[in-house]
């Protein structure tokens, strides 16, 4: 049972829309996120998902549609009222006070007991693994200790919702990757539900319950990682999630697409909504040798040692590239090798 179907909605957004003059920044768009569920909104720059963000808390003002937070509409409610907590790239710690000074800060402004601040400050730091740097000041953290605050600052009041816009665009790849594992431990620990914005899909495919992907300002497919990676509905989804093969062509109404590589065959049941559609094959479902009557021809490229997997590219006769991801037991071709590439037709998508 998932996420989205063992629990209420905490967070429903409604035909939510916003517009500055004659430009658009979102499209009416809708969507329901369960209690205690991890949502990521993923897209490039300029696709809304920052905007998205920004109406579910209240930074900016609603042009149309409804933010309704555990069945109220807080379309109009100011966002010191909405019981979300924000946690930004740029940490925004106080630079005069200590780290446990710091996660206490939110607590103190709502008028806390002493004795409940320090409890949940000292349970706070526990739960980042940062009790032996209490007493120190942000100028003497690393990058990921000082996110580490930020999130402990966020988490300590126990909001409704937690919204995080890129909170770790700012960190280096080994950094993100440990960041990631820290920000799903207390997600889990906490039971707290959050709303992410990330451009970076490696980050959205592990850390996600769910995925919002969104492009030119409106939702492109939400689901599962598993769910998008492996069931794209639009070219641009398989495209900007993961590596894909795209092959464009005619659907026949049928069984096969045509195409300028040949006639491919689809899977059982394969449909599209346009003639005019296109065929995904990842680089996993695709071997050497053809299969199933699929089967192009190319030239290797390039070859990518990449520890587990190899990844061998090669130029087809348009000037496109085919990529393949063999495992260490397959046979690797050589740079500038003739090779066929065949796939199961059960392993392919056909989209829009």
């Amino acid at each position: 049972m998932t996420v989205t179907e063992a629990k209420p909605a905490k967070l429903v957004v409604e035909g939510l829309c916003k517009r500055y003059g004659a430009t658009t920044a979102l499209e009416p768009s809708s969507l329901s996120v369960a209690e205690g569920e991890f949502l990521t909104l993923l897209g490039p720059s300029g696709s809304g998902k920052t905007t998205l963000l920004q109406l579910i808390c209240g930074l900016v003002e609603v042009s149309e549609g409804r933010v309704v937070i555990d069945g109220r509409d807080q379309s109009a409610t100011p966002v010191h009222q909405r019981d979300i907590g924000l946690v930004f790239q740029h940490y925004a710690l106080f630079p005069h006070l200590t780290v446990a000074e710091n996660i206490a800060f939110p607590l103190k402004m709502r008028g806390r007991p002493g004795a409940e601040v320090a409890k949940r400050v000292s349970d706070a730091l526990a739960m980042v693994h940062l009790g032996h740097l209490a007493g120190r000041f942000p100028r003497e953290l690393s990058g990921g200790q000082q996110q580490r605050v930020a999130l402990a600052r966020c988490f300590v009041y126990q909001p409704s919702i937690i919204l995080m816009d890129e909170p770790l665009g700012a960190l280096d790849k080994k950094l993100r990757e440990h960041m990631q594992i820290e920000i799903k431990r207390l997600h889990r620990e906490s039971g707290s539900t959050i709303v992410y914005v990330t451009h970076d899909q490696e980050e959205a495919l592990a850390m996600s319950d769910r995925i919002c992907l969104m492009n030119h300002a409106k939702i492109e497919q939400l689901g599962t990682p598993r769910e998008i990676y492996e069931r794209p509905r639009t070219a641009f989804a398989a495209d900007f999630i993961g590596i894909s093969n795209i092959f464009r062509g005619r659907w026949d109404g049928n069984g096969s697409l045509e195409t300028a590589h040949g006639r491919f065959a689809l899977p059982n049941g394969a449909h599209c909504e346009s003639r005019d559609a296109a065929l995904v094959i990842r680089p996993e479902n695709l071997r050497l040798g053809a299969l199933d009557g699929n089967a192009v021809n190319g030239r290797v490229s390039e070859i990518v040692y990449a520890g587990s997997e190899t990844r061998v590219i090669a130029a087809l006769e348009d000037g496109s590239q085919l990529v393949l991801r063999l495992g260490p037991d397959d046979a690797v071709p050589a740079i500038d090798e003739a090779i066929v590439a065949g796939w199961p037709r059960d392993k392919a998508v056909l989209v829009a």
